[in-house]
């Protein structure tokens, strides 16, 4: 990728809408239109409009295309079939994480992926290194758009469009709105009830106007990259680049759930598996901080005089009114959730609680 950051199919509707933006993964990202609290807020109350049309998009297809795309990433797919979709991740033989993302199980011989924006190229030249002769692997980022409708109404908002809402958690559907097809799932980044829908790039500016109307008529918000990383937080998911990387394992991160333990083969399984024995070296866990202040990534987590730890993310929680992180603790400094520990932010100590995440429990409408 060259230095020159790329733009969504609707850049020009949200600089419409008063968007502030910033890079992110090598693509111009909105931040906020109304302010990251307000648009945090909306989401966790009524329902917000995120596009996040930066993530990648790739398919597998071909005879057993299903099998080998179970054969690499290391959530077990036969757990699922068409129609639903999975969290998994994408590791190499060391155990580290190349990327998550979201496989969409749509046949045997069909496997859409969503990795994340920056590691697309990545994840389809990993595939493609060892797939057999008759599937074929493309890279299809810029071919549809992602929109993400989150929050207690957002249902409400795709029954108003006429698309599908009553799916089970993780699965998908094919449907169309207004003569155009759009790939609808249940599922999201914030915790919220919500969905994200795939339409085509070309379609993406219609249906975005569409869903911002009955948006703001139930009190929603669009919601930029600001938010989606405070609500993302506060539930604990982690973010490649700062709880997940090539050296920070799904282990270490707490998503050991997301691997298929007992099936015979996927990237990174021995080295895997041999942590698992051994036993993580260090533990993601959550900060709440006791004394006014932020945590930013990268901050020392201090016991006493002792290191035992670094944040990986860090924010102001919209819904606490207190600052939050999310650190990787050593498994041998015996912190636990309930302890107490410092947090040295630009050489001044926090006092933070150690958590288990995450930090809030929304409702489900």
């Amino acid at each position: 990728m060259s230095g020159e950051l790329l733009q969504g199919p609707i850049h020009a509707v949200h600089a419409e809408l008063g968007a502030t933006f910033a890079p992110f993964g090598g693509w111009l990202m909105p931040v906020s239109y109304a302010g990251t609290v307000a648009e945090h807020n909306a989401v966790r109350a009524a329902v917000g409009l995120f596009d996040v049309s930066h993530l990648g998009k790739a398919s597998v297809t071909g005879p057993g295309a299903a099998d080998y795309v179970n054969a690499c990433l290391t959530n077990d797919l036969d757990r699922i079939g068409p129609g639903k979709a999975q969290y998994t991740l994408c590791c190499n033989e060391s155990g580290g994480v190349i990327d998550d993302l979201i496989a969409y199980y749509v046949s045997a011989d069909e496997v859409f992926l969503v990795p994340n924006a920056a590691n697309t190229a990545a994840v389809v030249a990993e595939l493609k290194k060892s797939a057999p002769q008759d599937l074929t692997i493309t890279d299809r980022h810029r071919e549809f758009a992602v929109f993400a409708v989150q929050g207690p109404e957002s249902a409400d908002v795709l029954r108003a469009l006429g698309l599908p809402t009553d799916m089970e958690y993780m699965a998908f559907a094919d449907a169309t709105w207004a003569g155009v097809p759009v790939r609808v799932c249940r599922t999201g980044y914030t915790g919220e009830h919500g969905y994200e829908l795939l339409p085509r790039w070309a379609d993406a500016e219609a249906l975005f106007r569409e869903l911002l109307i009955h948006i703001k008529e139930l009190g929603g918000e669009p919601a930029g990259l600001g938010a989606r990383d405070t609500l993302r937080t506060e539930m604990g998911y982690p973010l490649h680049g700062h709880e997940l990387s090539l050296d920070i394992s799904p282990l270490q991160a707490r998503c050991g759930w997301a691997i298929g333990w007992r099936k015979p083969q996927f990237w990174g399984k021995q080295a895997l598996e041999a942590e698992k024995a051994a036993g993580a070296r260090r533990t993601l866990l959550g900060l709440r901080a006791l004394d006014r202040g932020v945590f930013r990534q990268g901050q020392d987590v201090l016991a006493g005089e002792r290191a035992v730890g670094v944040t990986t993310s860090g924010t102001f929680s919209p819904t606490l009114k207190v600052g939050i992180a999310l650190a990787l603790i050593d498994a041998d400094s015996g912190i636990a959730p309930g302890d107490q520990v410092d947090v040295d932010v630009r050489g001044r100590r926090l006092r933070a609680e150690v958590v288990k995440p995450p930090f809030v429990h929304v409702r489900t409408k």
